[in-house]
């Protein structure tokens, strides 16, 4: 199989690059070069946004299977690069997201629910779930229905992360004492480790799989308090866990999702959106997740092998809670102390 990554060099696209070439495919990846490629991928280089930025695309004679557009901005690029790429791809597989769908999302909301409108593909940057629609529908312009497939991943977490949710949490905990953990501890959340949607996508594209799925692991995979008694495991810490209720925690002022990564509310209309979708198609068609305690240490492994600090995306703003913060919140409260039983690595 012949495949083309624009992109290829951070998180997702290097994932799927790096799952590629282990499968033996020959694999082009088109970047800006700010970034090594992974080896044994051949390189192009270039810059979408730029006049004339696909020139090396457009004066390479190659042909692929599949093209794979991780694109978050707006679909001005990706109308670009599918305009280009139409009859010299066989699949455009556009790495979308599940904030495609209309707000507020339905418990166990399918492929089918409702949708935002797309950002218009010649505008400039909207938001990011109208950019992301708005790049579905500039490849599908060009591929249509039997030619794109959509990949609507939720929370991405894994070795490579540059958004910094499961790295903060690890550099925290790893740094001991006591830690603000929210609760419940038995929360179940609802992730894909990048490497899980590498695979189901290299997967689909060998299947000749069409339209949209929802990508993220079946709801429950993990708990909250599994996830972070991993981190406390792998890094060997002497943390202690302070339990807090969701009241507690927003009285405080601190922002979920952002401050305290992963963990929202239960009950709140966000969490029901981003840990409650329905993954059936996908894993019908083949989607496997390995256990939460193997994305942590792999995600440990790397993190500690880069030095401890994890790269940060330009476009997203830093997550984490500032330390006076937690310690004013932990004095005032004190949690509830105590470890939290975790899932075997079978069931996890």
């Amino acid at each position: 199989m012949r495949l083309l990554l624009l992109g290829g060099t951070q998180f997702v696209g290097r994932a799927v690059a790096e799952a590629a070439l282990a499968r033996g495919w020959e694999v082009t990846v088109f970047h800006r070069g700010r970034h090594e490629p992974p080896p044994g991928a051949r390189s192009l280089l270039g810059d979408r946004t730029a006049p004339g930025g696909l020139a090396a695309l457009d004066g390479d004679g190659g042909g692929w299977d599949a093209v794979v557009d991780t694109w978050s901005f707006g679909p001005r690029a990706v109308r670009g690069s599918a305009r280009l790429l139409r009859g010299r791809a066989g699949r455009y597989v556009y790495v979308s997201s599940r904030s495609v769908y209309a707000w507020p999302a339905p418990a166990g909301g399918a492929e089918d629910a409702p949708l935002v409108e797309g950002a218009a593909a010649g505008a400039e940057p909207a938001d990011y779930g109208r950019d992301k629609r708005g790049g579905e529908l500039a490849a599908l312009e060009s591929f249509g229905t039997e030619g794109s497939l959509l990949v609507r991943a939720g929370l991405i977490l894994g070795p490579y992360e540059n958004v910094g949710r499961l790295p903060w949490w690890l550099t925290r905990i790893a740094r001991g004492g006591p830690v603000l953990a929210p609760g419940p501890a038995g929360l179940p959340l609802q992730y894909v480790d990048v490497r899980d949607l590498a695979d189901w996508l290299l997967g689909a594209v060998e299947q000749g799989l069409s339209g949209p799925y929802n990508l993220v692991s079946p709801p429950g995979h993990t708990t909250m308090g599994e996830l972070l008694g991993h981190c406390a495991d792998v890094t060997g810490s002497d943390a202690e866990l302070r339990w807090t209720d969701p009241e507690t925690i927003l009285a405080a002022g601190i922002e979920p999702w952002t401050q305290l990564p992963v963990w929202v509310p239960p009950g709140d209309p966000v969490y029901r959106a981003l840990h409650g979708a329905d993954v059936s198609r996908a894993v019908a068609a083949g989607l496997v997740c390995r256990p939460a305690g193997e994305t942590v240490a792999d995600t440990w492994r790397w993190l500690t092998a880069i030095g401890g600090t994890a790269p940060q995306r330009g476009d997203r703003a830093p997550v984490g809670l500032d330390p006076e913060v937690e310690a004013r919140v932990l004095a005032g409260t004190g949690g509830v102390p105590g470890t939290t039983p975790r899932k075997g690595a079978s069931g996890d």
